[in-house]
């Protein structure tokens, strides 16, 4: 069956494309890309007015599953990725058990192998995620994965870092580092300032990652082996990550929308909602990361998808766990921030959520090519629409963003040629 996207703003940075053109799919993969093309028979969207993309591709996300279904299953997760305009999500390895052997990568890829939003899993850097004995690289790699990274866990050592860097850069393989010193954080609920100090509570001092952020950028010199940053939240881990790239050191890093629009203020509003590592921080920032996105420091945009179960969220402030839902909230918030602010173009914004986030993941992902499979993305650059969190396909309701109207909605996700999701507005 052909299917034709017919006269929308195609925007393809991996490809220089920004053009009102035709798309015709065939097979699952893009057959002709012009600027009128003749398809009778072929199923229709009707596109002007719409931006077509490569489909968005999110580098850091929980699945939850296996394990730890009571939050999110895979399921879930890639229906609310679909709905979110997403084809590929990379999925963290702090399940239960550790996604840190192929066997369980191994599942991962199974319970994912129906059409979708890709899978794509990352191993643990560590056995267990417990910072001591290294995984083995080269076996994670043939099992799957993508990556390597004990998320949610950072590497307190850096001789254990130092090893699984080599490991890892052996294998082909990034790592992606969560930076927080453990001792400076603990299970610290919010940023170490004002709002710590009128809440009564300990924080999370913006050194923790900061220091973190030099110590990996440093290993990452020294070693020669690709490092990237997770979920970038100060200005100053901003500011230490352009230094490096400067020097040429093979360091990237990720920013998450809730760090380019929300600040620390919103905890006192919404409680566990706004709880998440790291934290958000102050309104400097939130400057210094929009900066960041502006001269390139900050080579993509990551959701940090972390669903939890209700009754976790309801706990009080400092026992809840941390992490907030993002598939479904990603486009809107980061169109809503960046693009209708005119802090990004358009072409910029769907660089950091395709291309460059595939290039650092070093996979076929985040190209709009002929001949190439037919992962693309339509959305609506204009149009509002409220975070309504019990519509959410995700098990997943905790987030800061609910009753917030927000500027720039999915319309159709389409992976391997098959619309996996279609806004309900939207007729063929």
């Amino acid at each position: 069956m052909e299917l034709l996207i017919r006269g929308g703003r195609v925007i393809d940075p991996a490809g220089g494309v920004d053009d009102v053109l035709d798309i015709l799919v065939k097979d699952g993969r893009i057959a002709r890309m012009e600027k009128t093309v003749d398809a009778p028979g072929a199923q229709m969207i009707q596109a002007a007015g719409l931006v077509v993309c490569p489909g968005l591709v999110d580098m850091h996300v929980h699945l939850r599953d296996p394990g730890l279904t009571h939050k999110e299953t895979i399921p879930t997760g890639r229906a609310a990725a679909a709905a979110g305009g997403f084809s590929a999500v990379a999925c963290m390895p702090n399940t239960k058990p550790t996604a840190d052997s192929p066997e369980v990568l191994g599942y991962i890829l199974d319970a994912a192998a129906s059409p979708g939003p890709h899978v794509l899993p990352i191993g643990a850097l560590t056995v267990g995620e417990r910072g001591e004995a290294l995984t083995d690289a080269a076996a994670l790699r043939q099992a799957g994965a993508v990556a390597l990274s004990d998320d949610g866990m950072p590497v307190q050592s850096a001789a254990v870092m130092r090893r699984g860097l080599q490991a890892a850069g052996a294998a082909g393989l990034p790592v992606l580092s969560h930076c927080e010193d453990g001792e400076l954080v603990r299970n610290y609920a919010v940023n170490e300032g004002a709002v710590s100090r009128a809440l009564g509570l300990p924080g999370r001092p913006a050194i923790a990652e900061e220091l973190m952020v030099a110590r990996d950028a440093m290993l990452a010199q020294e070693t020669g082996c690709p490092v990237h940053i997770c979920h970038v939240s100060t200005a100053k881990s901003v500011e230490i990550v352009r230094r490096f790239k400067a020097l040429g050191v093979p360091v990237t890093c990720e920013t998450c929308p809730q760090y380019f629009s929300l600040t620390e203020d919103e905890v006192p509003r919404q409680g566990t909602l706004a709880r998440v590592n790291p934290p958000l921080r102050t309104k400097a920032d939130v400057e210094g990361i929009l900066q960041g996105l502006q001269d390139g420091a900050i080579d993509a945009i990551a959701t940090d998808h972390a669903p939890h179960a209700q009754a976790e969220k309801a706990l009080p402030l400092p026992e809840a766990p941390s992490g907030m839902v993002g598939l479904e909230t990603a486009l809107g918030v980061t169109l809503t921030y960046l693009y209708h602010t005119g802090a990004l173009s358009l072409p910029q914004i769907v660089k950091k959520l395709t291309a460059a986030p595939a290039a650092i993941l070093r996979v076929p992902y985040g190209r709009l090519a002929v001949g190439g499979p037919a992962h693309i993305t339509l959305f609506d650059a204009e149009e509002a629409w409220t975070v309504e969190p019990e519509r959410f396909y995700s098990m997943g309701r905790n987030t800061p963003f609910g009753g917030m109207t927000l500027r720039g909605k999915v319309k159709y996700t389409i992976v391997d040629g098959q619309i996996v999701y279609r806004d309900e507005k939207e007729r063929l």
